[in-house]
């Protein structure tokens, strides 16, 4: 029997997984260092130097770095939901993953298991919010990263033993180790194909589970 044999869920990161980074990266480095250039009088470039420089002054280890909600107030730039529907043409699934999608919930419940905040997902699993049973937000629905205890707290309201679900990201930390602490299948993502050992497509992960 293949230790894949019991899967009933499988659980999807949602950026860098399923849709590219370009929305948040539009948010973050072109409509923030934009907004803050005008409120201020600035020119962008100065604007995007020193908006940059706070947010590396937090890292990517705290959860304000990823509330958008933190940095439009901090920032002073009002309410953040006019914007990012704004940039909601800069979403976009990769190539694979409505196929990928529509297979997969022949057999499987999928959810989606996001270190994004729910201002980001709505927009971001717009265009494929119905194949999802449940998606979940480590930020906006329990205030942490994606730890161990966010993959514990998927199981208990899901209903399911860990080896019950399996789990594909791009974040090696989040998507693949901490998954599998709990006892999670976890499949590390890397389109680059640069990592040994990991999918670089999520035809891949098809691949295993159907064969």
């Amino acid at each position: 029997m293949s230790r894949l044999d019991g899967i009933t869920i499988v659980s999807f990161d949602v950026e860098g997984t399923l849709v590219t980074t370009d929305f948040s990266y539009s948010i973050w480095y072109e409509a923030i260092p934009q907004k803050y250039a005008q409120k201020y009088g600035l020119d962008v470039a100065i604007a995007k130097q020193i908006i940059e420089e706070e947010y590396s002054k937090v890292g990517d280890q705290r959860l304000e770095w990823y509330d958008v909600r933190y940095w439009f107030s901090k920032f002073g730039l009002g309410s953040p939901e006019t914007v990012l529907e704004s940039y909601r043409h800069r979403v976009s699934c990769y190539p694979e993953v409505k196929e990928v999608l529509t297979e997969l919930s022949k057999r499987y419940t999928l959810i989606a298991a996001s270190g994004s905040m729910r201002e980001f997902l709505c927009h971001l699993l717009a265009d494929i919010a119905p194949y999802f049973g449940r998606v979940f937000s480590s930020l906006s629905d329990y205030r942490q990263l994606k730890t161990p205890e966010f993959y514990r707290e998927i199981c208990r309201v899901m209903g399911v033993r860990p080896e019950e679900i399996v789990h594909v990201g791009d974040n090696r930390e989040f998507d693949f180790i901490n998954p599998r602490q709990v006892g999670i299948h976890a499949f590390h993502l890397d389109r680059s194909g640069e990592q040994s050992g990991s999918l670089t497509s999520l035809v891949d992960l098809t691949a295993k589970l159907l064969g």
